[in-house]
């Protein structure tokens, strides 16, 4: 029987459906991380996501003999079209089972959609912003996901070669080893930072403080330090409303730092968490009826030896003078005390130097690699 493709409503009850079939495609896929649910239902709503206030966006899913082997999600985003030029649709959320019939009805289905709405170029795995999933895995098919990224069959980026789509940008992520101690060359840095910018990092001493004191402030530093990367929609005040209270009352104090000036001017902010990978895996994605006890044991470091670098962002005046020195020789102490001992760096561009060379102080592995495809349509 031929691939049906059906439009997906915009409600929790079908959206559901629609991130479940990813955790049906790889049951029993021991590197696979499956997300929280509630999360990408959340993503996908416009009642859930401030990201629809410059996005549209739509979902299908495919059937063959009424069993759902594939599903695909359309998103344009405009402002980052208007800051371009372009005219892009982005392509995400994608799933499929290794079908020709079933990947080419997807994607023929959200090529059509895009040209229907005046786009000329379709680009992807890419989210609503930067805060969403991104790149599809092309190295690293046998290393355990992260909560932060896409995992995928190897025989999706064979698919999109197959269709004419082209690299358009590439991700890397490396494995670090957790030193026991601070490097000598790191502290040598960081001393000839605090002397020549008179920086410090921050005491922390609750969420409350975190929250009101450096909320705001953390999101506009990540605008500024990354509005020139690749593919970058910068936050809103809706948007940044909504991740302060989504993340910032769960994340340990622990696995941030935050780096101000003598007036107490917030300068670079580094973001990690206790990989969540396993408790994800073990929860099947899902907090009830008894979900949220693997992933609550995970958020306070046990059960793990792996932290997850989240991101790290500075302001562009600062960068390049060594200040990321100071948030790894605040962090390194605490992730020993945790018992940590690899931490993952999750993607960032393969042509971002400037972050590539905060590893050198590091025993490394670059394991996983992945991309955005790009095709005029």
């Amino acid at each position: 029987m031929s691939v049906e493709i059906k439009q997906i409503a915009l409600t929790k009850r079908e959206l559901k459906k629609f991130v479940e079939f990813a955790n049906d495609l790889y049951k029993g896929n021991d590197c696979y991380v499956p997300p929280l649910m509630t999360d990408d239902v959340n993503t996908l709503r416009p009642e859930g996501n401030p990201a629809f206030d410059f996005c549209e966006s739509a979902c299908w899913m495919a059937y063959r003999d009424g069993k759902p082997v594939g599903r695909i999600c359309g998103i344009i985003n405009k402002t980052v079209n208007e800051r371009t030029g372009r005219h892009d649709a982005r392509f995400g959320f994608v799933d499929f089972i290794d079908d020709e019939e079933t990947v080419d009805a997807l994607f023929a289905t959200v090529e059509a959609w895009a040209r229907a709405k005046g786009m000329d170029s379709i680009v992807g795995p890419l989210g609503f912003t930067d805060m969403d999933y991104e790149g599809m895995l092309i190295e690293g098919f046998d290393r355990l996901g992260t909560m932060a990224t896409i995992y995928n069959y190897e025989y999706y980026p064979k698919h999109m070669e197959r269709l004419g789509y082209v690299k358009d940008a590439d991700w890397i992520e490396f494995q670090m080893k957790v030193p026991k101690e601070v490097p000598e060359k790191m502290k040598r840095v960081c001393e000839i930072v605090r002397q020549r910018f008179g920086l410090k990092t921050a005491k922390l001493t609750s969420r409350k403080k975190l929250k009101e004191q450096y909320g705001l402030k953390l999101f506009e530093v990540i605008n500024e330090a990354y509005d020139q990367l690749y593919g970058y929609s910068p936050l809103t005040a809706r948007q940044i409303d909504h991740y302060i209270k989504m993340y910032l009352d769960i994340i340990s104090l622990d696995s941030v730092c935050v780096i101000v000036d003598k007036d107490d001017n917030l300068i670079g902010i580094g973001i990690s968490m206790p990989s969540m990978s396993r408790a994800l895996q073990k929860s099947g994605g899902k907090l009830f009826p008894t979900g949220w006890l693997p992933i609550l044991k995970a958020l306070r470091g046990k059960g793990t030896d792996i932290v997850d670098l989240l991101l790290v962002a500075i302001k562009p005046e600062y960068q390049n003078k060594g200040v990321n020195a100071l948030l790894f020789e605040y962090m390194i102490p605490r992730y020993n005390a945790l018992g940590f001992k690899l931490a993952e760096s999750n993607p960032e561009l393969e042509t971002n130097s400037n972050v590539q060379k905060q590893w050198e102080y590091f025993e490394t592995e670059q394991h996983k690699r992945r991309r955005s495809f790009r095709k005029s349509i």
